[in-house]
């Protein structure tokens, strides 16, 4: 492993069908103004809602709630969600959801104390905050984003149609614990599940290729690449498998921690098209990334053959015998897609809403970042969002 890095995840998991029950532990930790933070309404339907104010009640907490955090968090319902938030004096954010509501509770926990305007200060400026952050717990209730063990936070400005992560350095601002009850992500539609699945898998390949340097943290990717492989074609038959489920959950969480990422560079550049592509077009995250995924690794794959090749080999079992190196990587490239198909990932961006004439504002929205095989020209990435098309 070359360089230099520190690693620090003081996020508490806790992890099963019974992981409920150790809210109230967490509880007792914090003062007595909750802010109950979730989405669509979903948790109403499927009893969650229930069992987590049954548990603050019995905990003796003052709640507030913020509900309708939408699936790509908007910025507007970031400034609604600091008032109510600071009105309540709150002393704990519990965010009851998925990734989105997790980046969400702790987008307001910078914000709630900050005398700035959130968006130029932590999504423009890429600052640190300065000031006093809430503490955050989480409740998941779908998988894919890793965000209950990480500090990013992802917001969308629907007037500037910019959707930008920022990804914080402050451990503060990690979820303080996390309560992982794999049954919970059960009745999620198939659609909502198997985009879960590719933001994993995802996550994963925007930290494995980059770099060339014999790296644990590329052995670790590839066992939980051949997981996610593994577990979501059985979930994929069988949405009910909890074994399959939990691990699907399980590998969520490890794939965005920051483990693998240590000791190395990182690409994320599937990412930042992807998230522009949102901003246009309010589509689920996972599918605007398995929709530009492929056109943008064969356009980096001359650049980073090697890794593409070991790709091939250590995660998709391609025989490498009597192939050129452009053989088995192109090989393995064509194996992804075949996985993809058969979960029926959205594979083009014009079936998420697209347009040509929005091509130009993705491309102007999409930010260039250089830690993977090449840093790409406006240009290539103009040409990257045709071939999605």
């Amino acid at each position: 492993m070359l360089g230099n890095f520190s690693y620090c995840n003081p996020t508490k998991l806790y992890f099963g069908d019974d992981s409920l029950r150790f809210l109230s532990e967490e509880l007792h930790k914090y003062g007595p103004n909750v802010v109950l933070i979730y989405g669509g309404g979903s948790i109403k339907k499927n009893g969650i809602y229930e069992e987590v104010t049954r548990i603050l009640q019995e905990s003796g907490k003052n709640v507030e709630e913020i509900a309708g955090v939408m699936p790509n968090s908007t910025l507007a319902k970031l400034y609604e969600g600091i008032e109510i938030a600071r009105s309540h004096h709150a002393d704990l954010l519990l965010a009851v959801g998925g990734g989105s509501v997790c980046d969400y509770a702790k987008a307001v926990s910078v914000s709630v104390n900050c005398e700035e305007d959130p968006w130029e200060k932590y999504y423009l400026r890429f600052e640190e905050p300065a000031c006093e952050t809430l503490p955050v717990g989480c409740v998941l209730t779908m998988v894919g984003t890793g965000s209950e063990m990480n500090a990013g936070a992802v917001i969308t400005n629907q007037k500037t149609k910019q959707k930008i992560g920022h990804v914080f350095a402050d451990e503060r601002i990690m979820p303080k614990f996390a309560i992982l009850n794999p049954r919970y992500t059960l009745t999620l539609p198939r659609y909502q599940m198997v985009s879960g699945i590719y933001d994993i898998f995802n996550h994963i390949c925007e930290q494995y290729f980059s770099g060339e340097d014999d790296n644990v943290s590329d052995y670790i990717s590839e066992g939980l690449m051949r997981a996610v492989l593994h577990a979501s074609r059985i979930a994929n038959r069988d949405p009910q498998d909890y074994e399959a489920r939990s691990n699907l959950m399980w590998t969520a969480t490890w794939a965005l921690n920051t483990l693998v990422s240590r000791g190395k560079s990182t690409d994320w550049m599937v990412h930042m098209i992807g998230q522009s592509v949102g901003a246009y077009t309010n589509a689920t995250h996972g599918m605007t990334l398995a929709a530009v995924s492929l056109p943008y690794y064969r356009h980096i794959l001359p650049y980073g053959l090697q890794k593409f090749k070991r790709f091939a080999v250590n995660v998709w079992d391609v025989d490498p015998c009597g192939k050129t190196d452009e053989q088995v990587a192109e090989e393995g490239l064509n194996a992804m897609e075949v996985w993809m198909r058969e979960l029926g990932l959205v594979m083009k961006i014009s079936e998420l809403g697209a347009t040509e004439d929005m091509l130009e504002g993705i491309a102007d929205g999409t930010i260039i970042l250089s830690g993977g095989y090449k840093a790409l020209e406006h240009s290539e990435i103009a040409e990257i969002l045709k071939e999605s098309m």
